[in-house]
């Protein structure tokens, strides 16, 4: 078979065409890019020169910013009770090490208690920003400063600086009302971008405390300061070659804050607290300055500063006695017996003539239900003055109804209860004034009963300081102050000044409602608790200091229902089932200065026998840290009276001439001025002998 022969066809003129075609189009893009390539170089080198010059110089500088030294905490008379002290820290920067889990294993055999925190360090370290420099020990001793140092060549990352530390030189003496600082969490950065506001950069920095609690959280942007920075030199890696010390910025230290707290009352009180829990609160009545706000059992701040272990933070939080829990602002108690100078002062405003007398025979008899007196075998006939100052359950019982639990909790609102203070910190408690309108909204709130009708027998157990009432020590201050100050509502004041800066008195408020009669009647009822030889505080109220007296209110709180015929329990009762122990007071009681309330939760015995001494102790170191009262008290007492020359010439007596004989002749004077008896000192408030 014979294939028939294929025919091309070729046009040389139109393949030359074709290659024209292509050269010309690729010519043409080649001299377009070209052209933009040159345009674009000549924007970059000519007109954006300075843009990326600039650029290039921030690449090579980084700004790194340094924590500013926090202000400092001072009590009145300006001792530090918060401050900063140098501390050795190792640090790690986890772009500059080659292997982070090996270079940790390495400061293990360095630091050998930084393997139990090998997992928060390393989470410490993925968490930090680039470059940054995370601690991973503080408060290094000398010997491990030096240790990090002589092997730095052989851990790459690594590095060991002194900075400043927060620091509480009294411990546990003012942690509640101060707070502690610590690291910011994720919560804190979200409630910042909760209000708005710029999340400041320095509280990514590793080393940055911000305030927990107390001063230390109210005041925290003052104390903070303004964070500094150092220009450091990096390369390509980001790495540090060197210090532009002249681009860098020094650290604005925070403001002080001056506190109207004094350091030796404050510890004073702690230490008479011993192994009890409860508060203390001390305040000047002139100007309403708190002096002392404790509570007990306390704990060191200084473990949260650097991250307290678990293990501590555990022990502190289940511990029964509540350490972490502020008791004088926060922890509310019924105030017992303390409330009747409250209940006596709405018995005078319904009119009730302070003279009329009632008869205790250890109980008052209402409806069904009998409500005992404190005494068993009853107090006899009583009259105001002298049921404060034998703190008399039955007088209460029987007139309280005549004035009504509204008018009481009336009196209560001006004498301080049921009020939040504005002292400069958060975490108050309101606690509880109980009305007729209270037990309404709390019944419609609660649902707790289903009937909201406030019954006459309920304002018995209010008028001795029991049932719905609940208050706290710095309410219970507050009252006491207002009753010794006699004419202003005195507001409490805790924070002096902020940055040199003078906050306002606590004296420049409103005066009281009461009359100044009706307040008489009701102090000279506590001078008669402190200073009678019958009343409930005599033997734990007298102070030792020449004339000076108190004039004080105890009580004894229930901390639970008892059942009928039920003892209250001995003193080794278990803890939880004991009653609460108060005491307030003030002094001097014929030119009052001072006011003390104080609180024993779960006393071992009462409020005559527990608070009284520990308030009596705290006063004392009070007065004596007062000039005008240390004069008072070293001032010599009047000489006494001479007999007439010749009117007796007995042994011990007057000589003939009027010389001194006997043994009496011998006797050298004494030496200090003799404490004081249960009739000596000024009395002005005594509306009659005390019986």
């Amino acid at each position: 078979m014979s294939s028939e022969p294929a025919i091309f066809f070729s046009d040389p003129n139109e393949r030359q065409g074709s290659f024209l075609r292509r050269t010309f189009v690729l010519g043409g893009l080649t001299a377009v890019g070209g052209l933009a390539l040159t345009g674009r170089l000549a924007q970059l080198q000519v007109v954006q020169a300075q843009e990326y010059t600039t650029l290039a110089s921030a690449n090579q500088f980084n700004f790194r910013l340094v924590p500013p030294p926090r202000g400092r905490i001072l009590d009145r008379g300006g001792v530090v009770i918060a401050g900063n002290r140098p501390s050795f820290r190792v640090l790690v920067v986890r772009d500059e090490t080659k292997d982070l889990d090996q270079t940790l294993d390495l400061l293990g055999r360095l630091l050998p208690d930084t393997v139990d925190r090998r997992r928060s360090i390393i989470r410490d370290v993925n968490a930090a920003p680039r470059f940054s420099p995370v601690p991973v020990k503080s408060d290094l001793t000398w010997e491990e400063f030096a240790r990090v140092n002589l092997y730095a060549n052989e851990l790459p990352g690594v590095m060991a600086d002194m900075h400043e530390a927060r620091f509480y030189p009294f411990g546990g003496a003012f942690a509640h009302v101060i707070g502690y600082v610590a690291k910011p969490n994720d919560r804190d950065i979200e409630a910042i971008r909760e209000r708005g506001e710029t999340v400041p950069e320095i509280l990514y920095n590793p080393g940055f405390r911000i305030g927990r609690q107390g001063v230390e959280k109210a005041f925290d942007t003052d104390l903070r300061g303004e964070a500094g920075g150092t220009r450091v030199e990096v390369d390509a890696r980001g790495r540090v070659v060197a210090e532009d010390i002249g681009g860098s910025r020094p650290a604005v230290p925070g403001k002080d804050v001056i506190l109207t707290l004094d350091s030796d009352v404050q510890n004073r009180a702690l230490e008479v607290f011993g192994e009890e829990s409860g508060g203390c609160v001390v305040m000047d009545i002139r100007n309403g300055d708190v002096l002392c706000m404790v509570s007990a059992p306390s704990f060191d701040p200084n473990l949260f500063v650097s991250g307290v272990p678990s293990r501590i933070y555990n022990a502190l939080r289940d511990y029964e006695r509540k350490p972490l829990l502020d008791k004088a602002i926060y922890g509310t108690f019924p105030p017992g017996s303390t409330f009747k100078m409250t209940s006596a002062l709405a018995f005078l405003d319904a009119g009730i003539d302070p003279t009329e007398r009632v008869v205790c025979t250890g109980g008052y008899r209402y409806g069904a239900r009998t409500f005992r007196c404190w005494k068993a075998g009853g107090h006899g006939a009583m009259d105001m003055h002298n049921a404060i100052k034998n703190s008399c359950d039955t007088y209460f019982y029987h007139l309280c109804n005549r004035a009504g639990v509204d008018r009481i909790a009336r009196v209560a609102q001006d004498l301080g209860f049921g009020h939040v203070y504005e002292i400069g910190i958060a975490g108050q408690s309101k606690g509880i004034v109980p009305s007729t309108r209270w037990k309404r909204e709390y019944t419609e709130a609660t649902s707790w009963d289903d009937d909201p009708t406030w019954y006459p027998g309920e304002t018995l157990s209010v008028a001795i300081g029991q049932g719905a009432l609940a208050v706290n020590a710095l309410q219970l201050a507050v009252m006491t102050s207002r009753i010794a100050n006699g004419r202003k509502a005195i507001h409490p004041r805790l924070v002096k000044s902020v940055g040199g800066v003078e906050r306002p008195s606590g004296a420049a408020v409103p005066d009281l409602p009461f009359s100044r009669e009706h307040l008489d009647i009701v102090r000279a009822g506590m001078a008669a608790v402190a200073n009678d030889v019958t009343g409930t505080a005599y033997r734990a109220s007298q102070l030792g200091l020449g004339d000076i007296q108190m004039a004080g209110k105890t009580g004894t709180a229930q901390s639970r229902d008892y059942r009928p015929g039920e003892s209250r329990g001995p003193r080794n009762a278990q803890w939880s089932r004991r009653d609460h122990a108060l005491f307030v007071a003030f002094a001097p009681h014929d030119a009052p200065r001072y006011a003390i309330a104080l609180i024993i939760q779960h006393a071992p015995s009462g409020g005559s026998a527990d608070a009284a001494p520990r308030a009596r102790e705290i006063m004392k170191t009070v007065l004596l840290k007062d000039p005008d009262m240390r004069a008072r008290i070293e001032r010599p007492l009047p000489p006494e009276p001479q007999a007439p020359a010749g009117a007796d010439e007995g042994e011990g007596g007057a000589g003939p001439g009027g010389e001194v004989t006997g043994a009496a002749a011998a006797a050298p004077p004494p030496a200090a001025p003799a404490p004081p008896t249960a009739t000596s000192g000024p009395r002005p408030y005594l509306a009659e002998p005390p019986r």
